[in-house]
């Protein structure tokens, strides 16, 4: 079970995984010492699973953003799927989904001409219905 303290460690880390044990000590009132054995403690339970970073797609050269509803075609999804991997510098996300479609993929561009080539190439494989992000 999760107390008050846990769950500001973990505010905390979701704001800046990068913070030293002593700042981040100091704003949930601990010791780092205590601070780190508090976040020891949630990683040996799973709850903190790991650690990344935000990476900005649009300075990376990625400035179209696309969210894809994918239909499958066949019970068979593993063309779809080894598909996806050859595309992995595109995709950010590939859900499984319930609802109306069977997978929802977010994907990044470098331009809409890249876009395209991959759409053709995925339509291959499934039935899709597009939307660009406008702004987040």
């Amino acid at each position: 079970m999760l107390d008050s303290t846990d769950m500001r460690i973990i505010d905390e880390l979701s704001k800046n995984s990068r913070i030293t044990m002593k700042e981040l000590g100091e704003k949930v009132h601990l010791t780092g010492q205590a601070a780190s054995a508090r976040v020891t403690r949630l990683e040996d339970k799973g709850i903190i699973e790991g650690y990344t970073i935000k990476v900005n797609q649009v300075k990376m050269g990625f400035s179209v953003h696309a969210i894809i509803h994918i239909f499958t075609k066949s019970m068979n999804h593993q063309p779809y799927l080894l598909f996806l991997k050859k595309q992995e510098q595109f995709v950010i996300n590939n859900y499984k989904i319930s609802g109306e479609s069977c997978y929802l993929l977010e994907c990044k561009f470098p331009s809409n001409e890249i876009l395209d080539e991959f759409l053709i190439s995925l339509s291959n494989y499934v039935s899709y219905k597009l939307s660009i992000v406008i702004n987040k």
